[in-house]
Parts: structure tokens; C-alpha cells; sequence
């Protein structure tokens, strides 16, 4: 994906009228939510706060979101994971009150302030709310009284991909290396994004002890489910290349895929295919 489309997919999404906000128990102190303006997103009561996993997109869903906290306890959040950079997941944090830790890894934050120098800078994250933590590699820390894994295994859908996962209730927050609304993996070559990576990830999750796994977008899946998207993206990924070393165009390679070369339609979020983003990661010179 380049930078623009992801620009454009985040300014799109906004003039859209988002789906209502709702807010799910799954067990304990943790919920997620999914609706409003921008990606899922989670929060975990702790001993004196709230920890929130993700920001929405908007200041106004983000504030949404922290009435309904709210409802469910009169604990201030105190604390916010960002799973990575994107506009749907940071952007929101201008609704948040100041003095948070925030935390995210160490490109996720560099992404964040170099969006302001991008191609719409009325897009970009939020300079007042950058991370003030930062993870470099996977640790485990306990805030608030809630013990947490913070996993980066390699870049994935961007260069500062981060999980979340509470081992005690054997959840885990995924970002966007779980995209569901497509068929394989969504990856940001622009931000350094690595369809291997992103496999290597996927190994790393399923070898975690979760039940419960809550995407950056979509309806919670399954273990099955993971692990069918796994084998398809692995299987997908081994025919691309094997047809790039035969010296095959991307159209050659789609056809024998058996895919559409015909342009997306016009209007709505089209971003590189998977087979679009393999092929040119491995013919860059």
C-alpha cells in the first residue's frame, strides 16, 4: 500500500458514517469494542485505571468510546497500546485526555511522527498524543495490576506491529495483522510492511496460548480460522514466488492464480492485493 492510499482510505473512512459503537464483555475486566469511526479496539480494567488497546479514528468516536468506558467503570484510563501506526487506530487519541502513557514500539512511533510530513498532513497522527514508551522488542510488564506480553516478532502489516496479550485470560488484541474484511493479509510495503513477516507473526500468535483473539477489524474468529488464513497466505505466498522465478509479469501471475485483472471498481478502499504486495517484494532490485 502506498502512503496515499492509505491517506485516502483513512479520509474516506472518515466522511463515512460509521456503523454505532458497541461495547462487549468478553471476561473478567476485558472488553472490546467494534462500530464507530475507526478500527476495534479493547480496554482492560485495572486495580486504579483503565488500560485501552487502540484509539478509534476520530476525536468524536474516540470520546464515544471512553462514555461507554464510563458506564462500566468510574476508573480513569490511564494507559494506551497502540498495535500499530494507521490513522484508525491513532488518530482518535486527540479525544483522550492529556498525560497518558502511551505506549507502542519504536517504529510505530517514528511512523506516527513522520506522518506529518506526508502526503495530508490533516491526517496525521495526533503530535500531542505520540508515545512516550516505547517497545523495541517483545517484554512482559504488569500496569495497573494486569499482567500483559507485548509481542513483536518482525514487521508484518507495518514496521511497528505490536500484540497484546493477556496470558491470565489468554486473550489477545492483534491489530491489523488480523484484517478480516480481506481474504489474505494487508500489508504496507510504505511502512515497511513484510508479507514474511507477517507469516512469522501468525506462527507466533497461534503459538500463544489464547482462546480468544480479537482482530483489528472484523468479528472475533476462531483458532481454525487463524490457522486456515495461515496455510492459505503460506500456500499463496510459495505459488507467487515459484511463478516470479519463472520470470512471470504480475498479470501472468494473476492469471494463473485465477484472479481478476481487471481494475478495481470505483469508489470505496482498494488497497494492493496480496498477491500484488508478494510479487513486488520480490522483484525489487
Amino acid at each position: 500500500m502506498t502512503i496515499g492510499l492509505a491517506v485516502f482510505a483513512t479520509a474516506a473512512a472518515a466522511q463515512m458514517q460509521p456503523p454505532p459503537l458497541k461495547v462487549m464483555h468478553l471476561t473478567g475486566g476485558v472488553y472490546w469494542t467494534s462500530g464507530g469511526a475507526g478500527a476495534n479496539t479493547g480496554f482492560i480494567v485495572g486495580t486504579n485505571g483503565v488500560i485501552v488497546v487502540d484509539a478509534k479514528m476520530t476525536a468524536d468516536s474516540a470520546k464515544e468510546m471512553l462514555a461507554d468506558i464510563a458506564k462500566v467503570t468510574p476508573k480513569p484510563v490511564t494507559t494506551v497500546i497502540l498495535t500499530h501506526s494507521d490513522g484508525d487506530h491513532v488518530n482518535g487519541l486527540a479525544g483522550f485526555p492529556k498525560g497518558l502513557t502511551i505506549i507502542a514500539t519504536a517504529n510505530c512511533k517514528k511512523e506516527m511522527e513522520e506522518s506529518e510530513n506526508g502526503p495530508n498532513p490533516a491526517m496525521a497522527a495526533p503530535k500531542d498524543y505520540l508515545p512516550n514508551r516505547t517497545v523495541t522488542k517483545s517484554e512482559t510488564v504488569t500496569i495497573d495490576g494486569v499482567r500483559l506480553r507485548l509481542l513483536h516478532f518482525a514487521p508484518a502489516h507495518t514496521s511497528g506491529d505490536l500484540l497484546v496479550y493477556l496470558p491470565a485470560q489468554k486473550i489477545v488484541f492483534t491489530g491489523d495483522i488480523l484484517t478480516l474484511q480481506f481474504p489474505y493479509p494487508l500489508i504496507h510495503l510504505a511502512k515497511h510492511g513484510s508479507s514474511a513477516g507477517w507469516i512469522i507473526n501468525m506462527r507466533g500468535l497461534l503459538a500463544l496460548k489464547a482462546v480468544t483473539y480479537v482482530p483489528g477489524h472484523g468479528e472475533l474468529p476462531t483458532r481454525a480460522d487463524l490457522q486456515k488464513r495461515l496455510k492459505e497466505a503460506v500456500t499463496r505466498r510459495a505459488e507467487i514466488k515459484k511463478l516470479v522465478a519463472q520470470g512471470k509479469t504480475l498479470d501472468q501471475v494473476k492469471t494463473a492464480l485465477g484472479e481478476s485483472l481487471a481494475p478495481p471498481p470505483k469508489g470505496g478502499y482498494h488497497p494492493p492485493t496480496y498477491t500484488e504486495v508478494v510479487y513486488q517484494e520480490l522483484t525489487k532490485k
